[in-house]
């Protein structure tokens, strides 16, 4: 259930009492971000042991009716115990025992798993009851996640530099803000941004507009690249696979392009594509074509800073071949989409796409160094992945023979990582290649149709091995810890990446996908599963959502939406997913709330200072908004979104199932389809 109310109250408190105990102190470049404004020795204690919560784990906000509904329970008894589910006026509707699972080693509790899928009828309020101890409330119902897939979306407004932030579209007073880096001092602004000294560049760029990258007011192209082509591919997605009557069109977005006749996503994701193709070098310069890494302040500012208030001097990285292949990708996807909505945008991104292309093969190995004063670093020194994805964009676009040759001459031809049972996540900034197999698998091409069923196979054995992880994991994660030697966790030797919540989002968007190319509803019920775990069936007891749970995200490190810091600042607005649970421990704060040693999943801290477990960025909602509004649509009976105009390509033939399992309609109730959770017997929760 959604709590907003609650939340800016509790935000309110934290504030005063912040600002009795500290306030700001200053920036240290040294840690991450380095980024200060509590005194550590005096933040909030720990996230508080499952002695303290309650025993029984359940999505905070809710089920749905006809999907899978499955509670963790922490208790150390080796036999089977009563569960009742409990409705709003405290009756027993449905009951039965437990499975206990036992000693689950990523969150390091003892737990019992609850099955209560049987039991469909929608209602508010309820509860599930263990031994007397009882879960918080939650909803049956088919709209749980129709307002919010909206608010993940507003996440990008929010952030968006170059504009005020200003009502109707902000979403309540508290959330609005002059324009930031427009060169209205203090600001220095982004209008006239010169390289940094060890760019060597002359020239000055306009760099206004696009996303703020996360908690900081830097822009970087890797990052804005996988998440504004997450955006765009969300489009493509329901275009070719999915309703579009349900998606984004024109007016379903309260941003301040609303009704100009294009889709809002696309809106949106144009804001952002926008400034992408302001970081191409200039013709008749040395690197002419290629992109710049990044742009951000000189030096670390401190929390809270709202945009418009950063007097910090602004200068714009070296260009790196990732960022040009970033840039390249996404541009000819972005092309292909505004072909028949805005000719002349779609013209203008082409023209950046290959021109983008022809830089990046002309300075193939022209790697960002590991720079991260003033702005994250975003280093990538392994650039044949960005190549692939690149030509894939590009030959989809175009379907010119150069791209399909590079294409399919590359070892990660139509592979994506997971797909042999190896990898923790299809996709990241960093490791690229899966995208380009996705829009390989997703939209119309000149590509045969043996090798694009190739490609779709590989997303669907890539979402078996999600789901088999999810089946191994006490709270039903669809993944796990992998193998780590953190230098300021000691003694650790696996457990949680930053950002390891939009891992699981990512992992929940490919099986989406297989869901769409084989229509087995187990994939389906994989995602609904991987959403419990981020809305509070975890062993933190917490919804990693703001605004959303009895227990949501209150203190995503962030410069502007610092009430911890300051309460003139305002709490998040719903729909901003938190990084999570990161056994590296980089910021000062987790390691000083006595952290060291946790257990990969309970090594999360909400609070502003702990900016490797609690940021937020854009490509982490972009897979939120993705997977959010999947759901909504298959589950949601209607929506005020209006239809978007497809494009003209060869709509794509209807897919065939290629999971092996047992095909099984949407409409079968969860009890029915659990047995083949995922497309087979092997895969099924029990």
């Amino acid at each position: 259930m959604r709590h907003l109310p609650r939340v800016l109250m509790v935000g309110v408190l934290l504030g005063l009492v912040t600002l009795l105990l500290g306030g700001v102190i200053p920036s240290d470049s040294s840690f991450g971000d380095g980024i200060w404004g509590i005194s550590t020795s005096h933040a909030t204690s720990r996230t508080a042991s499952p002695t303290t919560l309650p025993a029984v784990r359940v999505n905070q906000v809710g089920y749905f009716p006809n999907a899978t509904k499955k509670a963790t329970i922490v208790n150390s008894s080796n036999t089977p115990l009563t569960w009742q589910l409990k409705n709003s006026g405290g009756a027993v509707v449905a009951q039965g025992q437990t499975t206990v699972f036992g000693y689950d080693a990523d969150s390091g509790d003892h737990v019992h798993i609850a099955d209560f899928s049987s039991y469909t009828t929608p209602g508010t309020g309820y509860t599930l009851v263990v031994q007397g101890q009882a879960s918080h409330p939650f909803d049956i119902s088919n709209n749980l996640y129709h307002q919010m897939k909206l608010d993940a979306l507003a996440y990008f407004y929010h952030n968006r530099s170059g504009i005020a932030i200003e009502m109707p579209y902000a979403g309540g007073s508290q959330w609005t803000r002059p324009a930031g880096h427009v060169d209205v001092p203090p600001n220095q602004g982004d209008g006239n941004v010169p390289c940094d000294t060890s760019a060597t560049c002359t020239y000055r760029l306009d760099l206004t507009g696009g996303w703020y990258d996360a908690g900081d007011h830097g822009k970087y192209v890797v990052n804005g690249g996988i998440s504004v082509w997450t955006l765009m591919n969300q489009y493509e997605r329901n275009l070719y696979l999915g309703d579009a009557a349900y998606k984004f069109g024109d007016g379903s977005m309260n941003i301040p392009e609303k009704n100009n006749s294009y889709p809002d996503i696309l809106d949106e994701a144009r804001w952002e594509m926008e400034f992408l193709m302001k970081m191409q070098a200039p013709d008749g310069q040395p690197l002419a074509g290629m992109a710049h890494h990044k742009m951000h302040d000189e030096h670390w500012t401190g929390i809270p800073t709202r945009p418009d208030q950063d007097s910090q001097r602004r200068i714009m990285r070296a260009p790196s071949t990732a960022a040009t292949l970033n840039l390249a990708a996404t541009a000819a996807q972005c092309s292909r989409i505004w072909r028949n909505i805005d000719s002349t945008f779609a013209n203008k991104c082409l023209n950046a796409a290959e021109k983008a292309w022809n830089a990046a093969l002309a300075h193939p190995s022209i790697y960002a160094p590991n720079n991260s004063e003033g702005g994250g670093p975003y280093d990538d020194n392994s650039v044949g992945d960005e190549f692939y994805w690149a030509a894939a964009e590009l030959y989809i676009t175009t379907g010119r023979q150069a791209y399909k040759t590079y294409m399919q001459s590359s070892s990660y031809y139509l592979k994506i990582p997971g797909m042999s049972s190896q990898g923790v996540t299809p996709f990241t900034w960093r490791d690229t290649y899966g995208l380009g197999t996705v829009s390989l698998a997703v939209v119309p091409s000149n590509l045969s149709a043996a090798d694009k069923q190739t490609a779709r196979n590989h997303i669907v054995q890539a979402a078996d091995h999600f789901i088999n992880l999810m089946n191994g994991q006490g709270y039903l994660t669809p993944m796990q810890s992998v193998a780590m030697s953190p230098p300021n966790n000691p003694g650790v030797t696996s457990g949680y990446p930053w950002g390891s919540n939009s891992f699981i989002l990512n992992n929940l968007l490919v099986m989406g996908l297989a869901h769409d190319f084989t229509n087995d509803s187990g994939y389906l019920n994989g995602m609904a599963t991987g959403m419990d775990y981020l809305l509070g069936r975890n062993p933190n007891d917490k919804s990693y959502v703001s605004g959303y749970g009895e227990r949501p995200l209150e203190n995503p490190h962030h410069r502007f939406w610092a009430h911890q810091a300051d309460a003139s600042y305002p709490s998040p607005p719903p729909g901003a997913i938190s990084g999570g649970p990161n056994s590296g421990l980089e910021d000062p704060a987790i390691r000083n709330a006595g952290y060291q040693g946790c257990k990969p999943q309970k090594c999360y801290y909400d609070n502003i200072q702990s900016w490797s477990s609690n940021e937020v960025t854009i490509n982490w909602n972009s897979p939120f908004a993705w997977v959010t509004a999947y759901l909504d649509e298959a589950f949601h009976a209607s929506s005020t979104a209006t239809p978007t105009p497809a494009p003209t390509n060869t709509p794509a033939a209807t897919p065939t199932p290629v999971s092996g399992g047992v095909n099984l309609a949407l409409n079968k109730s969860a009890s029915q389809s659990s047995t083949a959770y995922g497309g087979a017997a092997s895969r099924a929760v029990d």
